[in-house]
């Protein structure tokens, strides 16, 4: 009875909505990428045609009874008139009527339903005869995302949706719980950041960290917590039907890590009755002194994206292997010190219910190794919003769910660059979605960040930035005639030149490629697999086939470009000493390794001069 009393109440308010709404005029449509299957859904454009002969039954009502985040409901469903175009939304809050829902504009109507559904699956896709026979049901998988869900049956397609019937709702045991921690390096070596989301805000609960070495002591360390608003995100679908509220995401700094040491710890919340709510108990390993050396491996791509298991939100499975890739990485994580995730993290642009799922798919990395992510256009880009670029790609976002739901060391979050030092490696993290030319801030700081290690100890010197900013013949930057994102290379080469950058890594083009080492566009090395003694060139490397539809290359194969793969994959560096670096690309299908080289050089061998790497007079000569 309760949930048929809900279900009513839900049913009524969308009813007053439409019948109001049927009077003014309609919302403004907005078109957001077309890489976010949500985007495929005319959500503004929907009609009420509520029908007493169809039902939709979600069951169990109450979930995560045991402390898990995540769980598959069944939903079963009825129509009197079906069709292979029915669908069924998920929705949350499961109460989704327009009655408090903001336009940009004052001077239109508001929408008939207040936001876009968190996922979406066709009623035909477990039931191929569902059009004949008007029944079917659903497995979907359901995170813990701070509230309520229902479930509701449209016909008429994802372009014309009609709204013909709304579930009962269903509810996490405690949706406000601290869930889905990730970790990242913190601006000193010796500290290691965790990040959590919860429902718990300041006045009803204080965010604390209990950890301490694995078998030791534990202690209480407080979090510093953030949250954002819709008047902060930059237009529309993050302003409008794609808004979710984010909840309070929560970051605590564990300081004075001794190198290489197991810890565990756990997030959670001392409420006002000091009572506390934990997450589970999770472990990492510290980081190595800089320039320590000890087996480092480090795993890095780009344009991973997010997906769902249970099949929805697929109508153009852009990001499907997605999974793919995550499964491999969880697979070897004990082999993995860190990871690199450099831009276009998980395509949300602008429906902001995808960070959440995001977080949750990519929890059992991120809550063991560091989890570092670099700015990409579907996190930052929109017009006037201060972004290089004023595409629109991030939906409406401007960068801010990026910067707040993830921890860099950056001074200024704002500005997404960053250097992180990880045992024998340096990491130079660029910003390409502010301007990086010569006589910028951005530029500035990547000359410190190149000029300031110290080779003897840190002999490993890697430039990360999301666009290409060096080489690539994917067919998009070939027909701009730059093979390379325009004006990148003319300012940097010569610093990754001057510097001796060993590898610069870069993901936007969905594919995987390697260059020769090279400068000026011009191989300075014929060897290909096993690359000894002096530096001559940098090695420039495309990994962005992580999860997003792959990119075509060009029909012209530059002379630089030696290794083309137009297929999923990932990165791992694996520094077995101050001499000796070993680059893998493995298929993110089977974990293979599908390409691969080795770089043996000694200290003198950097200090030795290239060409443009050293003053064309010393005193000396």
């Amino acid at each position: 009875m309760r949930r048929q009393q809900q279900s009513v109440a839900v049913l009524v308010t969308l009813y007053v909505v439409v019948v109001v709404l049927a009077l003014g005029g309609r919302i403004q449509q907005v078109e957001s990428h077309k890489d976010q299957p949500l985007s495929g859904i005319a959500i503004h454009e929907t009609t009420f045609h509520l029908n007493d002969k169809a039902h939709v039954k979600a069951s169990p009502t109450l979930l995560g009874s045991n402390g898990q985040h995540s769980e598959f409901v069944l939903v079963e469903f009825t129509s009197p008139h079906p069709s292979d175009d029915d669908w069924i939304g998920v929705f949350s809050p499961a109460d989704f009527n327009a009655s408090t829902c903001p336009g940009d504009n004052k001077m239109v109507s508001l929408p008939r339903l207040c936001s876009a559904p968190i996922k979406f699956q066709y009623a035909n896709f477990s039931n191929p005869r569902y059009s004949n026979t008007g029944t079917g049901s659903l497995n979907l998988q359901l995170i813990n995302q701070r509230s309520d869900f229902s479930f509701a049956l449209f016909s008429g397609g994802l372009l014309n949706p009609k709204l013909v019937a709304v579930s009962n709702k269903v509810a996490f045991e405690n949706p406000n719980a601290p869930v889905y921690p990730r970790l990242a390096l913190g601006k000193e070596w010796d500290t290691m950041t965790v990040t959590w989301t919860s429902g718990y805000g300041l006045k009803i609960a204080e965010p604390v960290v209990e950890w301490g070495v694995k078998g030791g002591e534990r202690k209480l360390s407080p979090a510093g917590t953030l949250t954002f608003a819709r008047n902060t995100m930059c237009g529309a679908p993050a302003r409008t039907v794609g808004w979710r509220d984010p909840g309070y995401i929560h970051t605590a700094f564990l300081k004075e890590l001794w190198p290489n040491a197991k810890y565990t710890y756990r997030v959670g919340h001392r409420l006002t009755n000091d009572a506390f709510v934990w997450s589970k108990e999770y472990q990492f390993k510290s980081t190595p002194f800089p320039g320590q050396n000890s087996l480092q491996q480090v795993v890095i791509f780009g344009d991973m994206g997010k997906a769902e298991v249970d099949g929805t939100n697929e109508y153009n499975d852009f990001q499907r292997a997605s999974l793919n890739t995550t499964k491999q990485l969880i697979k070897d994580l004990k082999k993995t010190d860190a990871v690199f995730h450099i831009g276009d993290i998980c395509y949300a642009n602008g429906y902001l219910s995808q960070w959440d799922q995001f977080t949750a798919q990519i929890e059992p990395i991120a809550s063991t190794v560091p989890y570092m992510i670099a700015s990409g256009n579907h996190e930052r880009d929109w017009p006037d919003s201060g972004s290089f670029y004023q595409g629109l790609d991030s939906g409406g976002e401007c960068g801010v769910p990026a910067e707040t739901m993830f921890y860099v060391p950056a001074q200024n979050r704002a500005k997404f660059w960053y250097s992180s030092d990880y045992g024998m490696f340096r990491f130079c993290v660029a910003d390409t979605e502010h301007d990086w030319r010569e006589g910028t801030e951005q530029y500035k700081f990547i000359e410190q960040c190149l000029a300031s290690v110290d080779r003897k100890t840190q002999p490993w010197l890697i430039f990360l930035a999301h666009r290409v900013l060096g080489y690539s013949s994917t067919s998009f930057y070939a027909e701009e005639g730059s093979f390379g994102e325009p004006m990148g290379r003319d300012s940097l080469q010569k610093l990754w030149q001057k510097y001796k950058v060993d590898i610069a890594i870069y993901g936007h083009a969905h594919n995987y490629e390697r260059t020769c080492p090279v400068y000026q566009s011009v191989c300075t090395s014929d060897e290909k697999t096993n690359y000894k003694g002096t530096f001559n060139g940098t090695i420039h490397i495309v990994a962005g086939g992580a999860g997003a539809g792959l990119a075509e290359f060009s029909d012209l194969q530059p002379n630089w470009s030696i290794v083309r793969d137009y297929d999923y994959g990932f990165l791992k560096l694996t520094a077995a000493n101050y001499s000796n670096l070993l680059f893998e690309y493995k298929k993110s299908s089977d974990g293979t390794v599908h390409d691969s080289f080795k770089i043996s050089r000694d200290y003198r061998d950097v200090l030795a001069c290239a060409v443009d790497s050293c003053p064309a007079t010393t005193l000396a000569s």
